[in-house]
């Protein structure tokens, strides 16, 4: 499955758990150097996307899984 992220790029999703556990890591990451506030902003915003898009998917498929019992 792909997903477009926020710079318009399709990005290609093969294990759609561990993706959504690795954006969750990269989300909160920031540079200990407190001189890259704008870049550190426009990171979590980037990873915050791919996460909530990711789980949007994980919830669709876990909906679908359960109206088809």
């Amino acid at each position: 499955m792909y997903i477009t992220d926020l710079n318009g790029c399709p990005i290609e999703i093969t294990d759609l758990d561990e993706a959504i556990r690795i954006t969750a890591a990269y989300k909160e990451y920031r540079h200990r150097d407190k001189r890259f506030p704008a870049f550190d902003k426009d990171r979590k915003a980037y990873w915050t996307d791919m996460h909530e898009k990711l789980q949007a998917i994980k919830k669709q498929e876990t909906t679908t899984k359960i109206s088809k019992q």
